[in-house]
C-alpha cells in the first residue's frame, strides 16, 4: 500500500481569501456609485463638470465611510491584518 506524501499542502479554506475582499470592494464600489448617481441626478442646475466632481466626491465619501468608519471602528475588521 502507499502511503502518504508529508509535503502534501491541504489549503486552510478551500475559496482563496482575496476573493472575498475583491467582492467587497466591488459591491461597495457599485453601490456607492448607484447612490451617487442618484444624488447628482436630484441637484439641479449643474454643469457636467461640476457633475463630475459631486459624483465622485460622494463615491469617494461613501467609499471611505465604509472602509473607515463602518467596517473600523462599526465591525471592527481590519482591512489589512495577520491571522495566520
Amino acid at each position: 500500500m502507499g502511503s502518504a506524501h508529508p509535503n502534501v499542502h491541504v489549503p486552510k479554506e478551500s475559496w482563496p481569501r482575496w476573493t472575498w475582499f475583491a467582492l467587497e470592494f466591488g459591491i461597495v464600489l457599485a453601490v456607492s456609485m448607484l447612490v451617487s448617481r442618484e444624488i447628482t441626478n436630484s441637484i439641479e442646475e449643474l454643469t457636467p463638470e461640476l457633475q463630475n466632481y459631486v459624483f465622485m466626491g460622494i463615491v469617494g465619501l461613501i467609499f471611505l465611510a465604509w472602509y473607515i468608519v463602518i467596517r473600523g471602528f462599526v465591525l471592527k475588521k481590519k482591512i489589512l491584518r495577520n491571522s495566520y
